[in-house]
């Protein structure tokens, strides 16, 4: 009877080739990541920030601003917030109208000060601009 070796194996722990537009894009496999896993992340961060989409545009009302106006702005601003990190920064980071200043807009610039909110909504344009500009 003749013994036979066990043949020797390798683990490969490289991470899986994968071949197709989202990998040119993204480099899922230089990230460690596959596509279900930021299908998953995706998903938690939407549940995660999906109150703002709702909360936000009761704030902006309180300041006159149309609630609808208001509540279709607020998923537009986030969808392309997320859209610029992911398509042109590659970050998996998610971006959406903060409830901090929206309140300071509403109750301490219209409300407390008295412009009216296309005035102060001018500002906040001018502001952005003048941010971009300097960075």
């Amino acid at each position: 009877m003749e013994s036979r070796k066990p043949e020797a194996r390798t683990l490969d722990l490289s991470p899986p080739l994968r071949s197709g537009w989202l990998e040119r894009i993204f480099k899922l496999s230089l990230h460690g990541t596959t596509v279900k896993t930021e299908l998953i992340a995706g998903l938690t961060t939407f549940i995660t920030m999906a109150y703002i989409i709702f909360v936000n545009p009761n704030i902006m009302a309180d300041a006159g601003i149309d609630h609808g106006a208001a509540f279709v702005a607020t998923c537009i601003a986030a969808a392309l917030g997320c859209l610029l990190m992911g398509l042109y920064a590659n970050w998996p980071v998610g971006l959406a109208p903060g409830m901090g200043l929206n309140a300071f807009f509403t109750y301490t610039v219209v409300g407390t000060m008295g412009y009216n909110w296309e005035t102060a909504l001018g500002a906040v344009f001018v502001s952005g601009v003048l941010f971009m500009v300097l960075t």
